[in-house]
């Protein structure tokens, strides 16, 4: 038992009889003061200018970066900016990697914003100004937005609010008819369509079921 005590792999201190590396690695410099804190990852710019890469480096991570992106969704020049500014790529890298993706046709804000319009008319039912309102927060100049919602024909936005707005009330069925209205224009209102606009499309909609509509009114909440 003295020599088991004694034994040269452990040390004085440790009771337990622990071999003192392997704790010391396993509590990562626990109670060694700041010896155990995580060092922060250094930013591709911050690389750069520490000369741990170089430029081209910095280039061809940057191009595989968006690569990665533009793999699972389509984005506007603006978005991809944010995402590489926030990995920590050099504006002038950026620049350089977005110009060529645009000169290839990969990043191409006019064929970005047609397709949001389709696809928000005509899978979400959304109105002009609510799509108009994507293409802002997605970074779509207001040129090339007007451009791409010019596409939409006001009879075929009235079209869709119109289907929309006989779903919303026949969800509704049962309710105090003021309160049918109330929920119908104020989801059409949501996806973009104006006030007046969506209370006609919700009177239709109710008259198509029979419903009287000639003393409706609507009040906001």
């Amino acid at each position: 038992m003295g020599k088991r005590r004694g034994h040269p792999a452990f040390s004085e201190g440790d009771e337990e009889g622990r071999p003192t590396g392997g704790r010391g690695r396993r509590n990562g410099g626990r109670g060694g003061g700041r010896s155990g804190e995580r060092v922060p990852r250094k930013t591709v710019a911050e690389r750069l200018e520490a000369g741990e890469i170089t430029r081209d480096d910095a280039v061809e991570k940057a191009r595989e970066v968006v690569l990665r992106i533009l793999t699972a969704a389509q984005k506007s020049r603006r978005e991809l900016e944010q995402s590489l500014a926030r990995k920590g790529y050099p504006e002038d890298v950026v620049v350089q990697v977005l110009d060529r993706f645009g000169e290839v046709g990969l990043v191409d804000d006019a064929t970005y914003a047609e397709t949001i319009v389709r696809t928000r008319h005509a899978e979400r039912g959304l109105a002009r100004r609510g799509i108009a309102a994507e293409l802002r927060r997605r970074g779509i100049d207001e040129d090339t937005a007007v451009e791409a919602l010019d596409q939409l024909d006001p009879d075929d936005e009235r079209a869709a609010g119109a289907r929309l707005a006989g779903k919303l009330v026949t969800r509704t069925r049962g309710l105090d008819r003021q309160v049918r209205v109330r929920r119908a224009v104020g989801s059409l209102a949501r996806k973009g369509y104006a006030p007046g606009l969506a209370f006609e499309l919700v009177k239709d909609a109710l008259a198509a079921e029979g419903e009287e509509t000639d003393d409706l009114g609507y009040a906001e909440d």
